[in-house]
């Protein structure tokens, strides 16, 4: 597109050209000064300037084909998200349903007058708890998280659908841990239960020393602060803090800290009750690489998924039951878990992409590098039917090639509910876990901090870390 010449003459006002891509504006445009926007899903937005030649003038859409975006004509991303689901969790049946059912008056007369906090509320899995919790009606939900706008958007969807609102409902927009939000502690009666969902879950995060210290205080550090605090006040809040199925056998620092999270739990098991759950990976989750698979395809660009990496699905619903029966109906002590196979219910991560494509009509063009399926994706035309791809073996730090759900050595129950395991608290000596504590905190006040010093503080704390680093990052992978 040619700006126009200084003596062209005046700018036509109100002109509109329609294409697919700022080259494909008909040549008659030309001599106008334009901004292309492009499609992106439901929104517009404006691509870089370079793209338009300069950066003032009149607004042009530029609509994209649905096949352009990855979808097919009149579907909504929850009906493409239905047709790959199967795939992506490895099954047909919903989990978790006969379970609540089968506790649903043990529910509604835990929480039904209960005072209960939730923080990390406005992420995908503390706002589906958040919304199971208040069908219950509970005498107080407090919501918190540091997210303010997400967190304004839960409280009006609360407030917005059909059915029970709590007595009180209210939201925070503090951290877990911060003296505000010790402070808010203090200014109110005691809470019955705190659920706790704030936590930092990327393997991406031990990149560098300073999101992996913001990791560890994030997922060990500020519950332990709060735990500190709850044990020397009188009564006695049951807390439940969310684990990952990555603290079995971590290879990861995340995975660690989630396991050093679950032993800081059951190190104060004498004065509180507390209880956890670990996930599989909940699919389509904020920031997952569903979630990204999804965002790939609205934007017209290449799908990469490692191809030897396994692991387990369960929806946002599936999460929320498993959270609820761990915290309001499993014994103190347990950690809940899914009932699923490594047989049946591993999928790899690239035969998810692959379904996904399949379920809006489209197939992989699988590329040899990175380099290549992006330049296939510049060159894509808007209803071809393939989509580039590129998978290969994983090659990053801290990646383990399929997940487990439950240590060989730590003892399981089976028979109390249908679709989830109660796996006992197998606590670490209680000098060991405040030795690690203690080392932590005092890293966080040194002046240099190093990935390789705190992976050596966790292995001490979590002997099942097998960590090796080959010094690549998911950052630098699409």
């Amino acid at each position: 597109m040619e700006r126009p010449a200084p003596d062209s003459g005046p700018l036509p006002v109100g002109r509109i050209a329609y294409g697919t891509s700022p080259r494909s504006v008909p040549a008659t445009t030309r001599g106008t000064l334009l901004v292309v926007l492009v499609a992106a899903g439901p929104a517009w937005h404006a691509p870089c300037v370079g793209e338009s030649g300069y950066k003032d003038g009149l607004s042009v859409m530029v609509p994209q084909s649905s096949a352009a975006q990855g979808r097919s004509h009149d579907v909504d991303d929850a009906e493409l998200r239905r047709r790959a689901m199967s795939v992506v969790l490895g099954r047909q049946r919903e989990l978790l349903l006969e379970d609540v059912a089968l506790h649903e008056a043990a529910l509604a007369e835990r929480i039904g007058n209960a005072r209960i906090l939730v923080t990390g509320a406005a992420g995908s899995i503390g706002a589906a708890v958040s919304r199971s919790i208040a069908r219950f009606r509970p005498a107080a939900l407090v919501l918190v998280d540091t997210s303010e706008n997400t967190l304004v958007e839960l409280v009006r969807d609360l407030r917005s659908c059909p059915g029970p609102i709590p007595g009180e409902l209210q939201s925070l927009s503090i951290e877990l841990g911060s003296t505000g939000f010790k402070q808010y502690l203090h200014s109110v009666p005691p809470f019955d239960y705190l659920l706790n969902f704030a936590a930092l879950k990327h393997v991406r995060a031990e990149r560098d020393p300073f999101t992996l210290m913001r990791m560890l205080d994030t997922n060990v550090l500020a519950l332990a602060r709060v735990l500190a605090l709850l044990s020397s006040q009188p009564g006695s809040t049951h807390v439940f803090s969310v684990s990952s199925d990555k603290a079995v056998n971590p290879h990861n620092l995340m995975g660690a800290s989630k396991a050093l999270m679950e032993a800081l739990l059951w190190r104060h098991l004498e004065r509180l009750p507390t209880s956890s759950a670990r996930f599989a990976n909940v699919a389509f989750s904020h920031g997952s690489l569903l979630d990204g698979f999804e965002h790939r395809l609205r934007k017209g660009q290449p799908l990469s998924a490692p191809s030897d990496i396994r692991r387990y699905f369960i929806t946002h619903d599936e999460a929320a039951h498993l959270c609820l029966l761990a915290c309001f109906v499993a014994e103190p002590g347990n950690i809940l878990v899914p009932k699923l196979e490594a047989s049946e219910h591993l999928v790899c991560l690239s035969d998810i992409a692959v379904a996904m494509l399949q379920a809006r009509g489209l197939s992989p063009r699988l590329a040899d590098s990175e380099e290549q399926a992006r330049a296939w994706a510049a060159e894509r035309t808007p209803h071809a039917v393939e989509w580039p791809c590129y998978f290969a073996p994983s090659s990053t730090s801290g990646e383990k090639p399929y997940e487990e759900l439950v240590h060989p050595m730590e003892t399981r129950r089976e028979d109390r509910f249908a679709d989830a395991i109660a796996v006992n608290a197998v606590g670490a000596p209680h000098a060991t876990v405040d030795l690690a504590l203690s080392r932590l905190g005092a890293s966080m006040n040194e002046r240099l901090w190093s990935v390789d010093r705190i992976a050596a503080l966790l292995a001490q704390a979590v002997p099942t870390l097998s960590h090796r680093s080959v010094g690549h990052s998911l950052d630098e992978k699409m």
